[in-house]
């Protein structure tokens, strides 16, 4: 992999494509995941260049799919840090975001973010996924669910379908070697009715250089 990080590139492309005030959100939002990380583990990510373009324009790879430009209500499942949801809900604030992770601490450093910052539309949850995933308000309730890099697929599938309402989808952040978790993952699709739609190479036409793909899975 290419690791030649160009963040003046990635900022300027930012620009163009969300205007000034989303970008310089995205900008502090990252800036400031980096101070905090001094003192709380949020990101393995130290780097500044490289936690622009592995955690900031691979969060955002999401963004020019239809299945992400039509929904309307979205949920990350694991956020950690805030990634991809915080993210995504500075680049849309139109879109409502629920942000799901078992880690509070983790939950309410995004909340001060979140303030600090004017992001409106960003509701976190403290739970485990299996936990809530059939309660009112949480089963078959969003259009769309993502993660990123939480979890084997197999495992993803179970936690992530019941959160999709019927003709939803499921988009899974993984690594190059997606086709063994794939395989390992057909009988949980299937159970939680999903089916891969496609795999998009998100490397192909931007600057990220995250490694990820993005496993786009129908919800029957």
């Amino acid at each position: 992999m290419n690791e030649s990080y160009n963040t003046e590139a990635l900022i300027q492309d930012l620009r163009i494509r969300f205007g000034d005030s989303k970008t310089e959100a995205l900008v502090s939002y990252i800036d400031m995941v980096l101070e905090r990380n001094q003192y709380i583990n949020l990101t393995a990510v130290r780097n500044r260049d490289e936690a622009m373009q592995k955690h900031l324009a691979d969060s955002l790879s999401v963004t020019t799919l239809p299945e992400y430009i039509q929904a309307e209500r979205i949920i990350d499942v694991g956020t950690g840090a805030g990634f991809p949801g915080a993210l995504l809900a500075i680049a849309d604030p139109d879109k409502e975001f629920v942000l799901l992770d078992s880690t509070l601490k983790r939950l309410r450093v995004i909340d001060e973010f979140a303030s600090q910052l004017g992001i409106h539309n960003i509701t976190t949850v403290h739970a485990r996924a299996e936990e809530i995933q059939r309660k009112q308000g949480f089963d078959s309730a969003f259009d769309l669910c993502v993660s990123r890099a939480v979890a084997s697929l197999d495992k993803l599938s179970g936690w992530c379908l019941p959160f999709v309402r019927s003709g939803g989808a499921f988009i899974a952040y993984k690594a190059a070697n997606y086709s063994v978790e794939l395989k390992a993952a057909e009988k949980i699709l299937s159970r939680n009715k999903g089916k891969l739609n496609r795999v998009v190479h998100t490397g192909e036409d931007s600057t990220d250089i995250s490694g990820h793909v993005l496993l786009v899975i129908d919800k029957q």
